[in-house]
């Protein structure tokens, strides 16, 4: 098609309910739903231009899959486009983790919801590891993508270098190696290439528009936290996860995946919110359940609060804390795509722009498996010690505490996974009964 017109928005709108029906699997799943529908199906975005968007959503903080939406929907038609494909995206994940996170708090110490609780967090480390594969043979083409990659964990997993720099890091040597014109990055650039069906760039960017967006976007995103305040007061448990979620929004680049990492890191171990295995547990929900992978954030939050009410009911203070939660964490998604999204179309084709989102990208691989390392430790052993020998950190599980059945349970996964080919919510199903059954047992 010649005219992004022809895509009426109606007809977009159902394919938005589609995938937001559809969004199982977490990133790597959802990408390829939205490939599926607006690619193959529809043909509405060339391969070529869906990649590039796909990189540029890599490269910011927050859910790389959701953003995507944004983009794909402002691209069809403009900021109301991008408006209802991304809050469509998140609108199940919402309901379902609330739901789940009701039942898990108020019934968590009931065999049924323990046992399918037990099942679920093996499985899902094979869910994680299997996104570290798929997106490892997206990203690495040749040995310097793959050097980034284990440099890239190496940093975070033993000198627990931030992830920001790691990012920094690699977009600066993917933009020199393209801008050199170095043979070892030729195979990372992404040209595009137009053909008569590309659309045509709905926006086009000026310093107005830019002072336009950030102002009503900062405005929607700090608003809410402003009157949390006034309610009640800048030390409730609302006002501090509003802010530290908003952090987290702008510094967790590279996705859901490594979003996590610091999401688990901090609330577990700095606020202590909740417990590793119940991060694991709010994990295997969001694996569970439609939408972006970054809701367990709300599942965080409601844990937190329903622990520190205060002089709400717990379960009030929950729900409150879920919507600030995901308010705080999915408004900066929509700040950065209308903002950049006008910029990133204009540079299709730039060769060292390509080359630095593909070095991010392989930077990426590393913290996600950093991110299976870590949930595969803290399922598997009951203690894991952490040491330092100079700059380097040491995470040592306690061998006496190794839980056999979870780890037999994480080996039924992976075989489901990898070897018979099932699909993911099969998968988790079945892992959760089996692991019903050896709690019960137990």
């Amino acid at each position: 098609m010649s005219d992004e017109k022809a895509v009426t928005f109606r007809e977009a709108f159902w394919v938005w309910v589609k995938v937001a029906i559809y969004s199982f699997g977490g990133p790597a799943g959802q990408i390829a739903v939205m490939h599926k529908m607006v690619v193959e199906e529809k043909k509405w975005v060339n391969e070529s231009r869906f990649l590039h968007a796909l990189n540029y959503c890599m490269l910011l903080p927050g859910p790389e899959a959701q953003q995507l939406a944004i983009y794909l929907g402002w691209l069809l038609h403009g900021t109301r486009g991008g408006l209802v494909a991304g809050t469509l995206f998140v609108l199940p994940g919402f309901s379902s983790i609330l739901g789940l996170s009701v039942l898990y708090a108020v019934f968590h110490q009931v065999t049924l919801v323990q046992g399918l609780f037990f099942g679920l967090k093996p499985a899902v480390m094979a869910v994680v590891l299997e996104a570290v594969i798929k997106i490892g043979r997206r990203a690495l083409k040749n040995n310097v993508m793959l050097g980034l990659a284990i440099l890239s964990f190496i940093a975070i997993f033993f000198f627990n270098i931030p992830f920001p720099l790691i990012i920094l890091t690699a977009g600066f040597i993917g933009y020199a190696g393209g801008y050199l014109k170095l043979p070892q990055f030729s195979t990372a650039a992404n040209t595009p290439t137009d053909t008569v069906d590309e659309l045509r760039n709905p926006t086009r960017p000026s310093w107005g528009r830019t002072a336009r967006i950030l102002a009503i976007g900062l405005t929607l995103w700090f608003a809410p936290l402003l009157l949390l305040v006034e309610m009640f007061g800048r030390e409730s448990i609302f006002v501090r996860q509003g802010l530290f979620f908003s952090q987290m929004a702008m510094v967790t680049f590279g996705g859901a995946y490594s979003a996590l990492v610091y999401v688990a890191q901090q609330a577990v171990e700095v606020y202590g919110w909740l417990t590793p295995r119940e991060m694991l547990d709010g994990l295997g929900m969001a694996e569970t359940t439609p939408g972006p992978l970054i809701q367990v954030v709300q599942f965080v939050a409601f844990m937190g609060a329903y622990r520190q009410p205060g002089l709400l009911h717990p379960i009030a203070a929950g729900v409150i804390a879920s919507m600030i939660t995901t308010w705080v964490t999915f408004v900066p998604c929509f700040i950065w795509i209308f903002l950049g999204a006008p910029y990133i179309e204009q540079l299709r084709g730039h060769r060292a722009l390509s080359t630095a989102l593909a070095a991010i990208t392989a930077a990426v691989v590393g913290v996600i498996l950093n991110l299976a390392v870590w949930f595969s430790l803290h399922t598997i052993f009951g203690v894991v010690n952490v040491l330092y020998t100079g700059p380097i950190r040491w995470q040592i599980p306690v061998a006496a505490t190794l839980d056999g059945a979870a780890l037999v349970i994480a080996l039924i996964a992976g075989v489901m996974l990898f070897y018979y080919k099932r699909g993911m919510l099969e998968t988790l199903a079945g892992c959760a009964l089996l692991g019903l059954g050896v709690y019960v047992v137990r």
